[in-house]
């Protein structure tokens, strides 16, 4: 996907020799254990200035995210496609200066160093580091589309100067599916608690980076398993990861659509590192502003002190839109199934995820009319990148474009375990059961809810977490097609279905612009992302979105940041 010829420039405007930009560039190796922590915590801190900026670049662009008018000019010119050389979240530098520290480290790092039971001792750190650099290197080959690939360290003018080859989107992630591959079974490491999180949660999981290079790269099998692997391997091996039965729903006592209980929330703010926890990676972020690295996500997103109650991006009418238009499926006391009339209000029409993580209100505040907003994703000063829904989700997108759509429609629909692949995807693939047998799932551990209620029901479909009992839904059915081209059909639908639970589940989280993307590139159809987008502002008014972004969405050039002629699909 997005493969580029290669070709070469020097990096001298943007990877400067700065003391500040290495750490410990006077060191032949890094072999004492306070100098490699030491190191490992330098290459995080740096990467907090990438924190805000991927959630951002990865929202503001799409179509469920939309600005107002107190919005900044450079955040304004992001969500235009209208962003110049100066614009502050236009800043290869600060990629490059995490990429050039993990290339020191991994250039300086002792790894052949054993302790006294012939453990190496800093392989955790060498592997957290290659995994930090194949994630930054992705990030920024996702917003420039071509970029300069340096994988030693930069130390001398003459370092910045030579000629670097220009790397795609499919050849940064083929060259990081080949150096990550080796290092899978290397543990994390673990420094404790660090700003009060558990620094385990401060690093990314191989077989996540695996899952998403593959699935860039378009080897969907690949992916799919990596994705899994992940899942059973999560807290050691044969793990048990379910999707859980967090969710929203109505009352099943109440008969005016008046009461809803949730369990949601908890599910998306809690950042421990318990049983199967939500969170699997985030960026951390210092407490107060003066201390340089603080997230300013919970003031763009939020009303608060900091911003006289002025927040600057909030849910976009094609978000609002997008939730009001699936059918929830709601079961009361007696087991009856019935579907909520329309228009009850407060963005409970539909899905009703958003409705408990967005509050919108007005007030009078110092004799000054004003509308406030809380989005509860917003809560930390942590920026969170993965969670563990996030990973199903994937996976399913991977497993439909390997041919298997009935697989990841149960994802959606019901949940999976190894009775749900017996029973509704293997006989449809029975040429391929071998390798679907790869996915064990099993029965007594990933337990489907059901109608009875038990304690140890820990898996549902995806799409109830806001829509009900999605497994009963009349509305909610796998979209058979006929004809010699119904398997191509059958994938392209539920794609959409995938699509649309991603952004009811992750929207304004940062991955909606990426998705969008990575759809339109698979298809070869730039339309799919320009008319999304062209929604943002609802249906109704595609032709405002189309004025006020200038630039041609149907041109996938135009889909990414260029830099002062180095970087982007401008790069010579």
């Amino acid at each position: 996907m997005a493969s580029l010829a290669v070709t070469t420039t020097s990096c001298g405007d943007f990877l400067d020799q700065e003391s500040d930009r290495v750490i410990y560039a006077d060191k032949d190796h890094l072999d004492n254990a306070s100098d490699t922590l030491y190191s490992v915590m330098g290459i995080v801190n740096k990467m907090q200035s990438l924190a805000d900026r991927t959630i951002l670049l990865g929202e503001v662009r799409g179509d469920l995210c939309d600005i107002n008018n107190y919005t900044s000019s450079d955040l304004r010119d992001v969500a235009l496609f209208n962003v110049n050389d100066s614009n502050k979240y236009n800043n290869p530098r600060d990629y490059y200066a995490v990429i050039n520290n993990c290339n020191y480290f991994i250039a300086k790092v002792d790894t052949g160093l054993k302790n006294n039971r012939n453990e190496y001792i800093f392989m955790k750190e060498y592997a957290a580091v290659k995994a930090y650099r194949a994630w930054t290197y992705l990030q920024l080959v996702l917003n420039y589309g071509k970029v300069p690939f340096v994988t030693d360290p930069v130390l001398s003018e003459t370092d910045a100067e030579k000629t670097y080859p220009i790397y795609g989107i499919t050849d940064v992630c083929d060259y990081f599916i080949k150096d990550l591959t080796p290092l899978v079974n290397v543990e994390t490491p673990s420094y404790g608690t660090i700003r009060n999180t558990d620094s385990k949660l401060f690093y990314f999981p191989i077989r996540i980076l695996l899952g998403d290079l593959n699935l860039w790269a378009g080897h969907y099998k690949e992916s799919a398993l990596w994705y899994y692997r992940y899942l059973d391997n999560r807290t050691g091996t044969n793990s048990v990861s379910p999707t859980t039965t967090n969710g929203v729903s109505w009352s099943t006592n109440d008969s005016h659509w008046l009461m809803t209980i949730s369990t949601y929330l908890n599910g998306i703010t809690t950042e421990s590192y318990g049983t199967n926890p939500e969170y699997i990676t985030m960026i951390p972020g210092d407490s107060i502003p003066s201390e340089g690295n603080y997230s300013e996500l919970r003031n763009l997103f939020n009303s608060t002190t900091s911003n006289n109650n002025h927040y600057s991006l909030t849910p976009s009418e094609g978000l609002k839109e997008l939730s009001k238009s699936q059918v929830y499926c709601h079961m009361d006391k007696l087991g009856n199934i019935t579907y909520p009339p329309k228009n009850i209000g407060n963005n409970q029409d539909g899905d009703l995820r958003l409705s408990h993580w967005y509050r919108s209100r007005n007030l009078t505040v110092n004799s000054e009319r004003v509308d406030l907003q809380t989005i509860y994703k917003y809560d930390s000063r942590n920026v969170r990148i993965y969670r563990q829904t996030m990973v199903y989700l994937r996976m399913a997108e991977a497993l439909n474009r390997a041919g298997y759509p009935r697989f990841a429609f149960q994802i959606l629909k019901t949940g999976v375990n190894n009775q749900v692949m017996t029973d509704s995807i293997i006989p449809y693939y029975k040429n391929d059961s071998t390798w679907l047998r790869q996915f064990d799932f099993p029965t007594d551990k990933y337990v489907l809810r059901t109608q009875a209620g038990d304690f140890k029901e820990n898996t549902m479909g995806l799409h109830s977490r806001g829509s009900g009992w999605t497994d009963l839904n009349a509305y909610y059915v796998y979209p058979k097609a006929e004809g010699t081209d119904s398997l191509a059909t059958e994938i392209t639908s539920v794609e959409d279905l995938i699509m649309n639970e991603e952004g009811l589940e992750f929207a304004l989280e940062g991955y909606r612009y990426y998705d969008l993307m990575r759809v339109a590139l698979r298809r070869g159809d730039p339309s799919y992302l320009a008319n999304h987008i062209y929604e943002r502002k609802g249906a109704a008014n595609v032709g405002t979105m189309k004025s006020l972004i200038k630039t041609n969405l149907l041109d996938s050039k135009n889909w990414f940041l260029s830099w002062n002629g180095k970087l982007g699909y401008n790069v010579k």
